[in-house]
């Protein structure tokens, strides 16, 4: 039987995986049909292009906070990739760490920046408001910014060498 948080995880992943497929194929179909549009009738979708553009910072937010909760993000490793022991530890405590703080801080100024627009009353386009739009940004972060936290803790993953570092492989390069 599965644990309370096991079933809850897997809850959030499967969100996030569904919201990032959702918010895909929205963009794609909205974006095809808006080239037939042009195309087949000389005619457009009014604010369709500031809603493809809310599209892609949702997108490109639910895929970072996914490749963090994968540990697949994009990362300064370069030290890290040949530490072994201790210092693999030590090195992925600080980067992570790094990130983490780094994540927390833009979570709090996107938290500021959505809390401005939702007093200043802008709107994205239709009528939604801005900060509906932008509301992604602090949320995305502050999991992200969770996700280092604990990644920083975790076993490091065993890396692969590169085949063009024979030495690092203990082969004689003499």
């Amino acid at each position: 039987m599965k644990s309370l948080l096991a079933r809850l995880v897997a809850a959030v992943r499967g969100v996030e995986n569904a919201a990032i497929a959702l918010a895909t194929a929205v963009l794609v179909l909205a974006a095809g049909g808006e080239i037939v549009a042009r195309i087949a009738f000389d005619s457009g979708i009014s604010d369709l292009d500031s809603v493809l553009r809310a599209l892609v910072l949702w997108i490109a937010l639910l895929g970072a906070m996914i490749a963090a909760r994968e540990d697949r993000h994009l990362a300064v490793d370069a030290l890290s990739r040949y530490a072994r022991g201790p210092w693999a530890r030590v090195l992925r405590f600080v980067s992570y760490g790094a990130a983490t703080a780094i994540c927390g801080l833009l979570a709090w100024h996107a938290f500021a920046l959505v809390r401005d627009e939702f007093t200043s009353g802008t709107i994205a386009f239709a009528s939604v408001p801005s900060w509906t739009v932008q509301a992604i940004m602090p949320f995305a972060f502050a999991v992200m910014a969770l996700r280092f936290f604990v990644h920083a803790f975790a076993k490091p993953r065993a890396q692969v060498l590169p085949e063009s570092a024979p030495h690092l492989h203990g082969e004689d390069g003499a």
